[in-house]
Parts: C-alpha cells; structure tokens; sequence
C-alpha cells in the first residue's frame, strides 16, 4: 500500500459525547485490514509530567497532558506504510503491566481524541475531520458510566473532574472548535443517521483507492 492511498479520519468532541460508540460503528462496517484506529488516550505523558490542579488532582484534560510531537509522529509513521508499536496509557496506578497495541498501515486510519483538531502537527495530517457532539447531562451520564466500570474511578471522582477539569476544557479549548469540523454528528438522538452518512463517505474512498 502507498502513502498516497491512507485517508486520515480525525473524530473528536466532549469526554462522553459518543466518540467511541461512533468507531465502534466503524470497526463492525470495516474489515480489519482496511482501518486502523489510533486513540489520543495512548499518548498521555507519564504520570510524574502531568500538571495537578490546586487540590492536587492530575489534570488530563489540557492540551500538554498529550505526547503531540510522538503521536503526530506515529501517525506519519502509519501513513508511510510502517507498523507503530505503542503502549495502553494506564489511568490509574495498577500492577499490572500496560498491553502493547500493534497499529497496521491500512487505507483508512481513524485518529480519535478531545485534542486532535487542537494540536497543529495532528490537525495537519487529517483529510477528514468529525466532530461529535451531545448534551451535557449526556456527556456526564456516559463519563460516570465508563469512569465506574474501566478506570475505578469513585463518583465524588467523577464529579470533581468532570465540573473542574472536563468541562472547562471542553468550553475553553475543544468546541470552540467545532466549526473546524467537515462533519458534525449530534449524538442526542438520530446518532445512527450521522454515522451512516460517515461509514458511506469512507466507503466510496476505500472503494475508489
């Protein structure tokens, strides 16, 4: 496969706004060796670099908690035609050791993050850019939801980041950006129409390489 045939799919919006539900739809309509997908949430800095609020919580939800500079360049990496190695960032202390990912150049590679429209080194390198965006409350629901059952996090934890850490950054950085976006998919109600229109458009550019 040539560098020219990968097209670059940048999904972004809110924590809980539906972004993971919407490349779940995409990894059921794809066969595996025509997509890859690539998650910002692999690229966060070690704990010991990350920048801790007043009360001494760690702050994931700025812009400097991400590796920019080592994603940008996996994801030139992939688009080159060469297999990326990368580690599962793990959010909460554990003893277990953090699964290594194998990420395969495919035509169609799928870049998902709150900072991918944010970072200019990653913006650049998107022909495509999603943005997906819900109601607060939503947001909030689905964070509790994911936060209770993958990260272990407590509700009093939850809450705290959400009202200190996720909702400034999604005011003050990530959807004043929205209007960046080639797509916007509400994910409030009709969520599958928008992902439908989404999974088509790839398909004509996979099928057209």
């Amino acid at each position: 496969m040539s560098s020219s045939k990968s097209f670059i799919l940048g999904i972004t919006g809110g924590s809980g706004s539906g972004k993971t539900l919407l490349i779940d739809k995409l990894k059921n309509t794809f066969n595996e060796g025509d997509i890859c997908f690539m998650s910002q949430d692999d690229y966060y800095r070690p704990w010991d670099q990350q920048v801790k609020d007043d009360n001494g919580w760690i702050n994931f939800d700025l812009p400097e908690s991400i590796d920019h500079a080592a994603f940008a360049r996996d994801i030139e990496t992939l688009r080159q035609g060469q297999e990326v190695i990368i580690q599962e960032y793990q959010f909460n202390l554990t003893q277990n050791p953090p699964r290594q990912k194998l990420l395969k150049p495919s035509p169609l590679i799928v870049v998902e993050g709150i900072f991918v429209f944010y970072h200019a080194a990653i913006e650049q390198l998107l022909d495509l850019k999603v943005f997906v965006e819900a109601h607060t409350y939503l947001m909030l629901k689905r964070r509790i939801e994911r936060d209770l059952s993958e990260r272990g996090y407590s509700l009093e934890e939850i809450l705290y980041m959400f009202d200190n850490h996720v909702m400034p950054a999604y005011r003050e950085v990530i959807e004043p950006l929205k209007h960046n976006a080639d797509l916007i998919i509400p994910n409030n109600t009709n969520f599958d129409r928008g992902a439908l229109v989404l999974e088509q458009y790839l398909q004509q550019k996979l099928h057209s390489q």
